[in-house]
C-alpha cells in the first residue's frame, strides 16, 4: 500500500487559539481558524492576509479561499 504525504501539519497550539480568536472577532478571523483546523501549511499566510486585508470583503474572501484549498501531495512512496 502506498504512503501519501501531504502538506498537512498538526498544530496543537494554533488551532484552539484560532478558533477562540474567530469566535471573539465575530467570524472576522474565520479563514485563519479554518486553515489552522485543517492543518494547512499556509495557515500563517492566511492569518496575515486575513488580518491585514480581511477588512475588505475581497481580502476576506481571498483568505477564505486560501484556507479551504486542498492539500498538495508532497510525495508518494
Amino acid at each position: 500500500m502506498a504512503n501519501v504525504v501531504t502538506d498537512q501539519k498538526t498544530r496543537v497550539v494554533s488551532t484552539p487559539v484560532a478558533v477562540i480568536v474567530a469566535i471573539l472577532t465575530g467570524g472576522y478571523m474565520l479563514p485563519w481558524a479554518i486553515a489552522a483546523i485543517r492543518g494547512n501549511a499556509n495557515a500563517w499566510r492566511v492569518f496575515w492576509v486575513n488580518l491585514l486585508l480581511g477588512w475588505t470583503i475581497i481580502g476576506w474572501i481571498v483568505a477564505l479561499v486560501m484556507s479551504i484549498k486542498e492539500h498538495k501531495i508532497v510525495s508518494i512512496n
